[in-house]
């Protein structure tokens, strides 16, 4: 199994935010920018003010198994930021919102 590059410091998600296109879902809002490599790098960032690290993990799970999932499809070169709606409450996480979240984003943003 291949693992998912991620970004890792700050300046590398404030660099996506500022200079990346974004797409609005449900559930996750998605920020998209072109970096200079051939391989796509994703960062997870959900806020501490909506829940505790046991149910922000859990999100960051399913958001990232639904980005595994997609992943072959996508075109190369991109870094990926996912953010958390803070509206929607952590109980209502689901894995298919999540999914036909990232569908319709990729396919707006071309990826697809």
């Amino acid at each position: 199994m291949r693992k998912i590059k991620t970004l890792k410091k700050n300046y590398e998600f404030q660099n996506v935010l500022t200079k990346g296109k974004f797409y609005i879902g449900k559930q996750i809002t998605i920020y998209i920018a072109e970096n200079k490599r051939q391989i796509n790098q994703i960062g997870i960032a959900i806020s501490k003010k909506t829940c505790n690290a046991v149910k922000r993990n859990h999100i960051k799970r399913k958001i990232r198994e639904n980005y595994r999932l997609i992943q072959n499809k996508l075109k190369q070169g991109y870094n990926i930021v996912f953010l958390w709606n803070k509206k929607v409450p952590v109980e209502q996480v689901n894995f298919h919102i999540i999914k036909s979240d990232m569908e319709k984003s990729f396919t707006k943003a071309g990826l697809l």
